[in-house]
């Protein structure tokens, strides 16, 4: 980070005008991005940014202390705004609500980059129906071990699925690993029956391709393939929308491609620098995306025909939670990931002969989400141990509580 603050520079976009505090700080030391130069990458993919978040309520992800560090999570807008943001109220099951920040135009979209915001993480829904998605969110997360090609097949897979059930899907890099691919519908179904939809496309994705895609929703129970996540559909969920700065050291950038391009790219040639000229050459590979909404008729049909995925069993303890079948241990929880996986290394020094044992997807490394930021879990799934030399569950490497101090005293 830039050792002394910059004088804050003032932007008129539009007829508005938007403060950027500290525009010459340091956001991306690797290839030397500042704060300014992040607003002025979003104002020049605007067109694209905005198709992806324009009138849907935005989780705020502030990287305050830089990329280095946890982002905090900010569902409240706040306070202290310019009297043309848009807000919206979005109510939850547990009772809770927010009022959240709706970005419209590209003054807004600086306005929520000043404020730490590398990445945009809005909701699947449009403040005119805040009950009812009108895109379905299709989230392929691959496990340890998966390379870039079997990720490339999965998406071709989803997309066949998505094409026989009436839909059309647009791909994009996550930013990470990962392939995102949105299919705009037609708002007439509750986010249950959204997720129900995701779920089953999933389920349909592992048919056609088993061994590579699954739709278990416990993660050692996946191996070596790509995870279809459903689970993003639910009404807590976001995800980083496209033309999202992602909190990696090259900037990487969730990018919209045309289906032709995915066999032949890597995820990381998509950067801010990148991503700018190919913006400045192509425009935006899913500009087409709202002219294409669809129906879930037919995945919720589906989802019939299949009837309920197979759950896991019970504990025998009474408590309702459920058994895995894998044999598990955790090791740390802790509020970096560096600390968690220091953790495992130490772990990793009392078992030498375990190691060599375990597969890239044995090890399970969780981001977990406390009330305003993530904190990280691992666990060891020693299925490819023999039972007589597994590890037993020691006390744990880092013991991390992520609700300490924020608990209701007991009545």
């Amino acid at each position: 980070m830039s050792p002394t603050k910059s004088p804050a520079e003032v932007l008129y976009i539009d007829g508005r005008e938007v403060q950027i505090s500290n525009p010459g700080k340091v956001v991306f030391p690797e290839p030397g991005l500042t704060k300014l130069d992040l607003v002025r990458y979003y104002l020049a993919v605007a067109d694209g940014a905005l198709r992806g978040v324009a009138g849907r309520p935005m989780v705020l992800k502030r990287f305050v202390k830089g990329i280095e560090q946890e982002a905090f999570f900010q569902k409240r807008a706040p306070d202290k705004r310019p009297e043309w943001i848009e807000t919206a109220t979005l109510h939850y099951a547990s009772g809770n609500s927010a009022e959240e920040v709706v970005v419209r135009d590209a003054a807004a979209l600086a306005w929520v980059v000043n404020l730490g915001c590398l990445d945009l993480n809005p909701h699947p829904v449009r403040t005119e129906d805040l009950d009812h998605p009108d895109e379905l969110r299709v989230d392929l997360d691959p496990m340890p071990g998966v390379d870039w090609r079997q990720i490339v097949d999965v998406a071709m897979i989803a997309r066949e699925v998505l094409t026989d059930h009436g839909l059309v899907g647009w791909p994009k890099t996550s930013g990470s690993r990962g392939i995102h691919i949105y299919a705009r519908i037609e708002p007439r179904w509750d986010f249950r029956q959204v997720r129900l939809a995701a779920e089953t496309l999933g389920r349909e994705v592992e048919r056609r391709a088993p061994g590579l895609a699954t739709a278990r929703w416990w993660k050692e129970e996946r191996g070596e393939s790509v995870f279809v996540d459903f689970n993003q559909n639910a009404k807590d969920r976001t995800v980083a929308s496209a033309y999202s700065v992602r909190p990696l050291p090259d900037a990487r950038v969730s990018t919209p491609l045309g289906w032709d391009e995915l066999a032949n790219c890597r995820p990381e040639e998509f950067t801010v620098r990148t991503v700018l000229e190919r913006f400045a050459e192509r425009g935006d590979a899913a500009s087409g995306i709202d002219h294409t909404v669809g129906s879930l008729d037919r995945l919720l049909a589906l989802a019939e025909e299949l009837g309920p995925a197979e759950k896991p069993p019970k504990s025998s303890d009474g408590t309702g939670r459920r058994t895995s079948t894998m044999p598990l241990i955790e090791i740390a929880r802790a509020k970096t990931k560096p600390e968690a996986l220091d953790g495992l290394e130490r772990w990793k020094a009392k078992h030498p002969t375990v190691v060599p044992l375990l597969e890239p997807a044995d090890v399970l490394v969780d981001g977990m989400r406390g009330s305003s930021s993530l904190w990280y879990r691992i666990r060891v799934n020693l299925q490819h141990v023999p039972e007589g030399e597994r590890p037993q569950q020691e006390p744990l490497e880092v013991d991390y509580d992520p609700w300490a101090g924020k608990r209701l005293p007991a009545e």
